[in-house]
């Protein structure tokens, strides 16, 4: 079976983890809540870091159940784990870094290749200097090449950006997108930050005292009216494909399910597929299409459902072809439009930001 199926419990002193969740065995899966919401204990159990008690079958393959006395160790498991710091050793180069890697595994058992890695994360300009002489995204990279070297069949990231800067940051997260697009290993990535997982993940886990709270696609959990995440920071994440570019205005067409949206000029190909995510905030909502407007995107929909986020705002859940957005207007408004639920409206979007 090829999914990833944890049940995993752990009492401390001062916190239990108490978590069950299955997620796909491909793509990122986003381990996301608050500080001390026990992400990186459930990422610790999942690297056996820590004997928690219950069952963990990745791909089929049992790591753990303690009601049949399975417990992998940690160097049984064929995981890669990259830390907030890197790690890396200071005595060795890039490249000896690298190949310590690489020799922990008979050559029978590689599945990434040395030059496979080292083009992936595009280290090969840093593999005659020492861990020293690196940025700090410059060295989170060789760490990661590290972790892929070891053939894992699951990656786990513990907030491998947190402890870098804005600029090491953007150089970095590009290295990451292509972790899910180019390799089959599935990654459980920790994160605290909405726009590393808007950015990354397919498959969001949140986590609230220790327990899942709830799991699914992202973009399906990131429109859940019933969820505080969604109050906190109302977004929708949109997979659309370039459809063609205007030179002169300096824009880009994407397509959807929903419709065709004008974004700004993206150094993509026609066919190349983007990522969109649009903030509750720069959505409005009108009955009837206005055409003498500055605002260029304007698509009809439906309003699925309407939650009050406090005493004055609403956030308006909508259906636009299948794909779901999220705008959040005054009651005043809402009442004025007479919303309610399967009421046709067009959605105006005043703010489309290409996220890959």
């Amino acid at each position: 079976m090829s999914t990833i199926q944890a049940r995993l419990r752990l009492r401390l002193p001062q916190f239990t983890l108490d978590a069950t969740l299955e997620a796909p065995s491909h793509g990122i899966t986003a381990l996301f809540g608050r500080s001390g919401s026990g992400k990186t204990t459930l990422l610790r159990c999942f690297a056996g870091l820590v004997r928690s008690e219950g069952f963990l079958r990745i791909n089929g393959e049992i790591w753990q159940d303690s009601d049949a006395g399975v417990f992998l160790a940690t160097h049984r498991r064929p995981l890669g784990y990259v830390f907030q710091e890197t790690s890396l050793f200071a005595h060795l180069s890039v490249r000896k870094n690298l190949e310590y890697g690489l020799k922990r595994l008979p050559r029978a058992e590689r599945r990434v290749r040395f030059d496979e890695a080292v083009t992936l994360l595009g280290v090969a300009p840093l593999l005659s200097r020492t861990p020293q002489q690196l940025s700090g995204g410059q060295g989170q990279r060789v760490a990661i090449a590290r972790a892929l070297l070891a053939s894992p069949r699951l990656l786990l990231m513990d907030e491998p950006l947190a402890s870098l800067d804005l600029a090491s940051k953007s150089e970095i997260l590009p290295y990451l997108e292509r972790l899910h697009t180019e390799l089959s290993i599935p990654v459980i990535y920790v994160t605290h930050s909405p726009d590393e997982v808007s950015r990354l993940a397919d498959h969001l886990v949140l986590l609230e005292h220790g327990r899942v709270q709830a799991a699914g696609r992202l973009r399906d959990l990131l429109t859940r009216l019933d969820l505080p995440l969604v109050h906190q920071d109302a977004t929708a994440i949109v997979e659309a494909t370039v459809a063609a570019h205007d030179a002169h205005y300096h824009l880009t067409w994407v397509e959807f399910p929903g419709g065709r949206l004008t974004v700004p000029l993206a150094e993509r190909a026609p066919g190349h597929r983007v990522r969109l995510r649009i903030h509750a905030r720069d959505v409005s909502l009108t009955l009837e299409k206005n055409t003498r407007t500055s605002i260029l995107n304007i698509l009809p929909a439906r309003v699925l459902e309407i939650a009050a986020e406090d005493a004055a705002q609403l956030l308006v859940k909508l259906d636009l072809g299948g794909t779901v957005l999220l705008s959040r207007i005054t009651r005043r408004s809402g009442d004025m439009l007479g919303l309610e639920p399967g009421l046709a409206v067009y959605a105006q979007l005043k703010s489309v930001a290409l996220v890959d």
